[in-house]
């Protein structure tokens, strides 16, 4: 099974530059989108959800200052300009519109893809408080989409990432079957409630040491979930290594 990758929209009308931008980011682990034109660009960013976009301000058919300012309406989707203006006024009125960074043309790949790395921190920060999300023996990684246990990376698809990042953001808290459906699935799969049983099956058999007695999920009958607060877990210490 894949494990959810972070989505990166390109809104870019050179071939060439599409190509270099796509090559360096699916190299660095990220899942790409693109398009050449800013209509194209903001219907991609409503659909697709990216958690980042990369955009060139001189597009075909509208100024990239134009996409920023539709894409502001209902998103804070973190947005960095690749831009071969290079005036501080360009600069500054693409900043005031609401883009994050600013790059410009021609760039350093690995410069641009630490923007990217920061910005990205930058937005799980401000949506959970911290990068990275724990309990117990879990730790999620926020902003490379990676799921470990007790320091073993583990493989998750990417609902069952999404629905163990709400219990963990929720941790403490009674959820209702409908909650986590609608927050998860969304509101037209609120009765399917079988559907959450496997899932929730399917998280016990990764995250708990017995799945058949769980001590992070724990089922409120007739009710819903709850993630319990689990205290971080001290690796056992074996005899032999106490007479070492």
């Amino acid at each position: 099974m894949n494990q959810k990758k972070s989505t990166v929209l390109i809104i870019e009308d050179e071939p060439p530059i599409r190509k270099v931008l796509t090559i360096s980011l699916e190299s660095a682990g990220y899942k790409v989108v693109e398009c050449d034109n800013g209509r194209e660009g903001m219907r991609l960013a409503a659909s697709i959800g990216p958690e980042l976009i990369l955009l060139d301000l001189g597009l075909p058919d509208i100024d990239g200052k134009d996409v920023i300012a539709g894409v502001r309406e209902w998103s804070q989707v973190p947005i960095i300009i690749c831009s071969v203006r290079n005036s501080d006024d360009e600069v500054i009125r693409a900043l005031s519109a609401g883009a994050d960074d600013y790059v410009t043309k021609p760039f350093n790949p690995e410069v641009l893809l630490a923007r990217i790395l920061a910005n990205l921190r930058k937005a799980a920060t401000h949506e959970a408080g911290e990068p990275t999300l724990a309990n117990g023996g879990i730790r999620m990684d926020l902003v490379r989409h990676e799921v470990f246990m007790n320091g073993k990376k583990i493989i998750f698809t990417p609902k069952e990432y999404e629905l163990l990042r709400y219990f963990l953001v929720n941790r403490g808290k009674m959820l209702t079957h409908k909650q986590i459906l609608k927050e998860v699935w969304g509101a037209a799969h609120t009765e399917d409630m079988q559907y959450l049983r496997v899932y929730v099956r399917q998280l016990r058999e990764k995250i708990e040491p017995d799945a058949t007695i769980p001590s992070y999920i724990i089922t409120e009958p007739g009710i819903g979930y709850r993630m319990e607060t689990v205290t971080a877990r001290m690796p056992e210490v074996l005899p032999e290594a106490l007479q070492a």
